[in-house]
């Protein structure tokens, strides 16, 4: 038998799944077969994710995670995904601050205080900071470093900055006109369909300024499409505005970033070349789920035993709360 467990951070949801249950890991073809199976909006299970949450061991640090977008591809690194993994892990050792193996780094997390009654709350790194062109990458729009900088190619008149963290993001500050049209959608699209750009694919963040130190971000997601929050795009897109508009931000200050999904505090850190961000959210598990380890493989999910945490109602009561939730809901319907 193995259990899952439905969890999400800022309601970018995943099942998270920790491998060490099985008498050896999936192979990554095993692992991309079970997300898309587990994810289908349709014939998934609950309804479906953004992805799933792979934990494998990993010496000198708590466990490692592998993300995997719903069409099954591989993620570099999940902020949102990332902490709910250190929750999982949190409670596994017993350890409040401790290190996660990715791909590309050991990133710090630390348990926090919640961010109200019922709602987990976790920090975690999120870096290497990159705005190399090889890094992202991109071609063919006559820059070789993205940083406020209009890409007529793109659109013709918004400011973009590219930052890998190491996810490749593309961030644009709008209006609220803007920030409710088609242009981010169309964007996404393009760029992550065939194209002379980006040809890896990057997601895409739009990002309206409320007051200093505070956005709200709403991403299309490479892999994925719309999310209710991407962390590594509110990481990334927090580097932006200090960079961009450093008379309403500052680095080692405390942001507050609103997303169709709830919200999450980030701080950004400038050691002489280093960036780094700390990204502070929720880590909510809204279900456990037990199932036979050839169920899983398989895809049926009739075997399954589901037991709701009741974890949603509070963050739901959470998340209700926050003033700028109204637009958060004008902006979701109907995507």
């Amino acid at each position: 038998m193995v259990t899952l467990q439905k969890v999400h951070g800022s309601e970018n949801s995943f099942f998270l799944f920790d491998e060490t249950q099985l008498t050896q890991p999936l192979t990554n073809t095993q692992l991309a077969t079970v997300t898309q199976q587990l994810t289908n909006a349709e014939t998934g299970l609950l309804g479906g994710a953004d992805g799933v949450l792979a934990i494998t061991a990993a010496p000198g640090t708590a466990g490692k995670m592998t993300v995997v977008n719903t069409d099954g591809s591989f993620a570099k690194l999940c902020g949102n995904g990332l902490r709910t993994v250190a929750r999982y892990l949190s409670e596994k050792t017993g350890q409040a601050t401790f290190k996660v193996h990715t791909d590309f780094a050991d990133l710090a997390v630390a348990r926090q205080p919640q961010l109200a009654e019922g709602v987990p709350a976790y920090s975690v790194e999120i870096s290497p900071v990159s705005f190399a062109p090889q890094d992202l990458p991109f071609a063919n729009l006559g820059v070789d470093r993205i940083v406020d900088t209009v890409l007529p190619a793109i659109h013709p008149s918004l400011k973009f900055t590219a930052i890998a963290v190491p996810n490749p993001h593309l961030i644009a500050f709008v209006s609220p006109e803007v920030l409710a049209g088609s242009d981010l959608e169309r964007i996404g699209k393009m760029l992550n369909a065939k194209n002379p750009y980006f040809p890896e694919g990057v997601n895409v963040t739009f990002a309206e300024i409320l007051d200093k130190d505070t956005l709200f971000a709403r991403t299309y997601e490479r892999g994925v499409g719309f999310t209710n929050a991407c962390g590594t795009g509110m990481s990334a897109t927090t580097l932006a505005f200090i960079l961009t508009h450093p008379e309403e931000a500052a680095f080692d200050r405390v942001n507050t970033v609103y997303n169709p999904g709830g919200m999450v505090k980030t701080i950004v850190h400038h050691d002489g070349e280093r960036y780094w961000i700390e990204l502070i959210g929720n880590a909510t598990v809204t279900a456990t789920i037990t199932l036979p380890d050839t169920a899983l493989l398989a895809g049926d999910w009739q075997q399954a035993e589901i037991h709701a945490t009741g974890e949603q109602a509070e963050y739901k009561r959470f998340i209700d709360a926050l003033p700028h939730r109204k637009l958060a809901n004008t902006l979701t319907e109907g995507v």
